[in-house]
């Protein structure tokens, strides 16, 4: 009773498939434990787990539609792709262009459509005895049937972008984009050719590497766009401004903090010796002695306060900076005020 009550695909479900396949003796029969090795039944429960997709042809529903395709079809000669090998290894792609030749099968309009509708009738079966089998257990000659359908399809999936791989190369040669590696390039352009393999149609009377070409292509452009937004997003190239210090600057900016705020003691509290009248123009030309958001008087306006021209004002300044100069390097020669030196690590 609780067995029944286990739904598809259940975590129950996935657990009671992960110790193994049971399949039916007959249908209607018992189960067991099935006869297939531990690879068999990992394939089993992959195929089983997604309907197969392929592309439909009237040729599937003939009587003898199995020995038509298979049996009374001409052989398609097989690619030697010995050649691949050393040139990805290699990563040059005008590398190995003589031994890539020699092992390139240029197949006609009709060796394509035997390949494709072989390749296509396989998927078929395999969808056909995945809607046989439903939900239910396999029986064990459902599950061989199956298996090998599938393991036929995959195989004539192999032998077509085989006989492709160049169509991939010439797509990535002529292709500008150099910021994009070559093996990349040419992975991305593998993986759009297999796609192309299961979505295209012999029955519309093209050539594959019509529609071919224009997947890779698509594919290639995706690569560059996802590559560029990521580029923007993360930049790694070469920043001066990353790698340059500016201990210097921080170094100089504390001096001259230290040095501003010296100043301005040795003026309050006269250190410099300073006039009345030399203390009265620092302090309204300095705004010493005004609020933060008062600004510092001119020439002009501090001579009204005090009675002289603006021209003698300048002259008292020039005096009164002159005094205070000196009593700062006094006391930055007492050790009194940090230099730049003292103010941080030496720099060799």
């Amino acid at each position: 009773m609780v067995q029944t009550m286990i739904g598809h695909n259940s975590p129950f479900d996935r657990l009671r498939q992960r110790r193994g396949i049971t399949v039916r003796t007959e249908p209607g029969g018992q189960s067991q434990r099935s006869g297939l090795s531990a690879a068999e039944e990992r394939l089993l429960q992959q195929i089983l787990s997604e309907p197969m997709d392929y592309i439909d042809s009237k040729d599937f529903y003939a009587p003898d539609a199995e020995q038509s395709i298979y049996d009374e079809a001409p052989d398609v000669e097989k690619p030697n792709v010995s050649w691949y090998r050393p040139l990805m290894d290699d990563l040059t792609p005008y590398k190995h262009e003589a031994s890539k030749n020699a092992g390139t099968v240029l197949l006609s309009a009709a060796e394509e459509r035997v390949l494709f509708l072989q390749y296509n009738y396989a998927r078929h079966r395999v969808w056909n005895s995945q809607q046989e089998i439903g939900p239910s257990e396999p029986t064990e000659d459902q599950a061989r049937q199956v298996m090998r359908w599938y393991r036929k399809a995959i195989e004539i999936r192999e032998q077509i972008a085989e006989t492709n791989l160049a169509l991939v190369l010439a797509m990535a040669k002529r292709t500008r984009m150099s910021e994009v590696d070559f093996a990349d390039l040419v992975s991305e352009g593998n993986m759009a050719l297999l796609r192309s393999v299961d979505k295209f149609d012999c029955g519309r009377g093209f050539k594959f590497s019509t529609y071919a070409c224009r997947a890779i292509l698509k594919a290639f452009s995706r690569q560059g766009m996802k590559l560029s937004k990521y580029r923007q997003r993360f930049p790694t190239d070469f920043d001066p401004a990353m790698e340059k210090s500016n201990h210097l600057e921080t170094v100089r900016r504390t001096h001259q903090r230290e040095c501003a705020e010296e100043v301005k003691h040795i003026v309050t509290t006269n250190d410099a010796e300073l006039t009345d009248v030399e203390q009265t123009v620092i302090h309204h030309r300095f705004g010493l002695d005004a609020g933060e958001e008062a600004e510092p008087l001119t020439l002009e306006q501090v001579g009204q306060i005090i009675g002289v021209t603006k021209e003698r004002v300048r002259q008292i300044q020039n005096q009164a900076l002159d005094k205070i100069r000196i009593a700062l390097e006094e006391k930055i020669g007492s050790g009194a005020v940090p230099t730049d030196e003292a103010s941080g690590p030496s720099q060799n």
